[in-house]
């Protein structure tokens, strides 16, 4: 097991840090904290996966049109 560091952190000093993020790490952290809870979302990536190594996807177009 990995060792924790255990901090005292302010819900305003949090919001800060995650304000002061790119887009693409916010959006990182998001799946990662959603990955890190979710037996059902880490689920669902793995279905996903597995319909498209074996092609049972649709092209954008065939679902949404032009």
């Amino acid at each position: 097991m990995l060792n924790a560091l255990k901090i005292e952190l302010k819900t305003s000093e949090l919001i800060a840090a995650i304000n002061g993020l790119k887009k693409k790490e916010k959006e990182d952290l998001i799946e990662n904290l959603l990955a890190s809870t979710s037996p059902e979302y880490l689920k669902s990536i793995k279905e996903a996966r597995n319909d498209y190594k074996s092609g049972r996807v649709k092209k954008h177009n065939e679902v949404f049109g032009k």
